[in-house]
């Protein structure tokens, strides 16, 4: 089967999907959970990859980033990915990569859908019925988007900043976003634009970002 190509543009935001091999656990204890943050902030800052939010569950990590081009995205995936494998073979005695292949990307179109995608990944502890609310699962960027902790992997999009005039305006607004819920057709079409390394977007913005960029 040929794999997809990348789609990557400037200043466009990405949703990007990393799981387990074969769909297992990569995360057990708060150990691989930190390691991972802190070298995903690390290679982060190396790639100049800005993350407007993530979670890691315990089998797969969403991100929404954005990034200059695919070599930084690559760079910065490649570069979390195989610190944490060294880590984790050393643990388990195991060789080989806990990842399952190639991570997987999207465009997001950043008026209408940036938030709406944030929230998703924000809101994928309560799916799988881990936390009853957002605010109750530490290895994720709402605390920092909906609460302002701090969070030295976050960096806000320019969307969530016109939120509001200050951080206490835009954390209120966010915060009541989270009243309307997602619905079935926003989650389907978030994870099929994922699953496909697809566009996301109406009808025009996917229109006109289907042709591939070429592979590095």
């Amino acid at each position: 089967m040929p794999r997809h190509s990348r789609v990557v543009l400037p200043a466009v935001p990405l949703h990007v999907i990393q799981r387990g091999h074969d769909r297992q656990r990569c995360f057990f204890v708060d150990e691989y959970f930190a390691a991972y943050r802190q070298w995903l902030h690390e290679e982060a800052v190396i790639a100049r990859c800005r993350i407007h939010a993530y979670v890691l569950m315990s089998n797969h990590v969403h991100l929404l980033l954005s990034v200059e081009d695919v070599e930084q995205l690559a760079g910065m995936m490649k570069g979390v990915g195989q610190r944490y494998a060294q880590r984790f073979n050393k643990l388990h005695w195991a060789s080989g990569s806990p990842w399952d292949g190639r991570y997987k990307s999207c465009l997001v179109q950043t008026e209408g859908y940036l938030l709406t995608c944030q929230r998703y990944i924000e809101l994928n502890p309560v799916r799988a019925g881990m936390v009853r609310f957002p605010g109750n699962y530490k290895w994720s960027s709402y605390r920092s988007n909906a609460e302002g902790r701090h969070d030295g992997v976050v960096t806000p999009h320019s969307v969530y900043e016109r939120l509001g005039l200050d951080a206490s305006e835009r954390e209120q607004a966010y915060l009541r976003l989270f009243q309307q819920t997602l619905t079935p057709m926003q989650i389907e079409q978030i994870r099929a634009a994922g699953n496909s390394s697809g566009v996301l977007g109406d009808s025009a913005f996917v229109a006109s970002h289907q042709r591939p960029t070429p592979q590095p």
